[in-house]
């Protein structure tokens, strides 16, 4: 029960947050001049967005509960665009599927039981081997390595992270909301500052569109919403704004490997769950290393 009210404390100080930054950008999106060329694409977003707020702030509403529903559905299907993506046979498919759930539910049953938030190596073993299993079984001498080392991969960026939403109870709140509106910071200070000079150089050859000036606006953003809900720290903002940093850049590399654009197409305005949620598996995972 205190979980509950602890969440629920933490979605009551992100409701008038998240109610006002709809608001106000729902009434920008509706006034946009007709010729400009990505208002369809920001209308798709922002009604895109208009619907996962609530179900994001109301899973996590419910508690312990409702943030593993929560993870384990973002786990299962994150996993299987990224199993598309990676090219990798039906059992890591199932492997990571059954991740998604099991790692989520010994955070909500067994928290102190298994340590999700620090170096247990008794969960880095259970990983190694289930990334493993399949190719040793099938005697893969020829993907066996790739098979296991993107398997590996996968579990430490998606089952593992979504864990977090569960352990970090408000806080997980504050960081979606921070990852969220970052996204939206680093947009307008990519587009305000990042036409000429140094920030408008880009991080990385991954992501020609990712400027220094859009890390500015990220890190403005970032700061000022976990300050509103009152969950600023020096250690949680560094690893918010990594997060929304890094993390499209993360699953930019992986794409770009895979020879693909998006990761799915079922979601309007983003393509598919991780190129919206690639963000937040990052600073979820960093949260839970700051706050362990």
């Amino acid at each position: 029960m205190s979980g509950v009210l602890i969440a629920g404390e933490a979605v009551g100080r992100a409701v008038p947050l998240v109610a006002g930054a709809l608001g106000v950008s729902g009434i920008a999106v509706a006034t946009l001049p007709s010729r400009l060329a990505m208002r369809a694409e920001l209308r798709k977003r922002w009604r895109t967005w208009a619907i996962a707020a609530p179900v994001f702030l109301g899973a996590l509403f419910l508690g312990a509960g409702g943030a593993f529903a929560l993870a384990t559905a973002l786990g299962v299907t994150a996993v299987g665009e990224y199993v598309r993506m990676a090219g990798l046979p039906r059992a890591e498919h199932a492997v990571l599927v059954v991740a998604a759930v099991v790692l989520p539910a010994l955070a909500w049953l067994v928290p102190d039981a298994v340590d999700l938030r620090a170096v247990d190596l008794r969960v880095v073993a259970l990983l190694l081997v289930a990334a493993a299993l399949p190719a040793l079984l099938a005697g893969d001498h020829e993907r066996g390595f790739t098979r296991s080392a993107r398997t590996v991969f996968a579990l430490l960026w998606i089952p593992l992270p979504l864990s977090g939403l569960v352990l970090l109870e408000d806080t997980a709140v504050a960081v979606g909301l921070a990852v969220a509106l970052g996204d939206v910071g680093a947009w307008c200070g990519g587009t305000a500052l990042g036409r000429r000079g140094a920030l408008a150089r880009p991080l990385s050859p991954l992501s020609p569109s990712k400027t220094w000036a859009g890390v500015l606006g990220a890190a403005g953003a970032t700061a000022l919403v976990l300050a509103a809900v009152g969950a600023f720290t020096p250690l949680l903002w560094a690893a918010v704004l990594t997060g929304c940093v890094l993390g499209d850049l993360l699953e930019s590399m992986v794409k770009r490997e895979a020879g693909v654009k998006d990761a799915g197409s079922w979601l309007p305005g983003f393509g598919g769950l991780l190129d919206r949620i690639d963000s937040l598996l990052l600073a979820l995972l960093l949260a839970m290393v700051v706050t362990a």
